[in-house]
């Protein structure tokens, strides 16, 4: 048995089987007032789990309901700025598909490129731009995972947008929708960086996620991402953000995010 079964096994005999699992990003622990927690795992307790490291992330995984649908839910997950590499930063979303999660459902704070994605409202990723230039996939593949070449043209299901969409009307929620670029970080992008990023086809930006996604869909994972927006990248009037502003936006994006993953769940 290989570290990830052994953490699957472990994870299946502490908190139990789940209908989705839950990735919370940077500031987005108080999505976690919408869940009914019954077990906490610190990732120190889990076979060959990483560590986080980053201001926002807890550090455990929570087992409990959302709604009506038993989750697992990252309260912190890692990224590549920490010295993880790919297969590292994935693998929890490999432990889950061991433990035969088939929905995985992810957050994450990310910079508007567009003028109406202002701070604190959110954006459902419709596809990404991998600017990493960086694949989990890379190395021998796992064929009881996935295949060689796991095809990435649509990585966010039509049926779950739908639902996403559909979940936020019943909340009166103003969703926006747009394409997700990753990029390694830690550094912030610079004004031209960011026109590059307008002109590439990208309407939000951020450090985290695209990994997990490929890792998803190479493992036959149903994905459903939406962006907690926390500050507006205008290259023609660049105002500087801290980690604290970042956190503060993510909170009142935060619920807002539970709400549509639980209207999801239900659905």
């Amino acid at each position: 048995m290989n570290p990830e079964q052994s953490a699957a096994a472990h994870l299946l005999s502490v908190g139990g089987p789940a209908d989705a699992a839950i990735i919370l990003g940077t500031g987005l622990g108080i999505m976690e007032q919408s869940i009914a927690v019954e077990k906490a795992v610190n990732y120190r307790d889990i076979p060959g789990f990483p560590v986080s490291s980053v201001k926002g992330h807890s550090g455990s995984l929570l087992f409990g309901a959302l709604g009506k649908a038993r989750v697992a839910v990252m309260s912190g997950r890692f990224h590549l700025y920490e010295g993880y590499s790919p297969r590292e930063v994935t693998i929890p979303i490999r432990v889950f598909s061991r433990m035969g999660i088939r929905r995985l459902f992810i957050s994450n704070a990310a910079g508007g490129l567009r003028k109406d994605l202002t701070p604190g409202s959110t954006m459902l990723i419709t596809d990404h731009i991998n600017l990493t230039f960086q694949s989990p996939l890379t190395g021998p593949n796992d064929e009881t995972l996935g295949p060689r070449f796991p095809v990435m043209t649509e990585p966010y299901p039509r049926s779950l947008l739908r639902k996403a969409r559909k979940a936020a009307e019943a909340e009166g929620l103003n969703l926006k929708e747009g394409v997700y670029a990753q990029i390694p970080g830690p550094s912030l992008e610079t004004a031209a960086e960011t026109r590059m990023l307008q002109r590439l086809g990208a309407d939000a930006v951020g450090m985290s996620t695209v990994m997990e996604v490929i890792q998803a869909v190479h493992c036959g994972m149903e994905v459903l991402a939406i962006s907690a927006v926390t500050n507006l990248n205008d290259p023609d009037d660049y105002l500087p953000t801290s980690l604290e502003e970042v956190i503060a936006m993510a909170a009142i994006a935060g619920p807002k995010i539970a709400k549509i993953f639980s209207g999801v769940l239900q659905g």
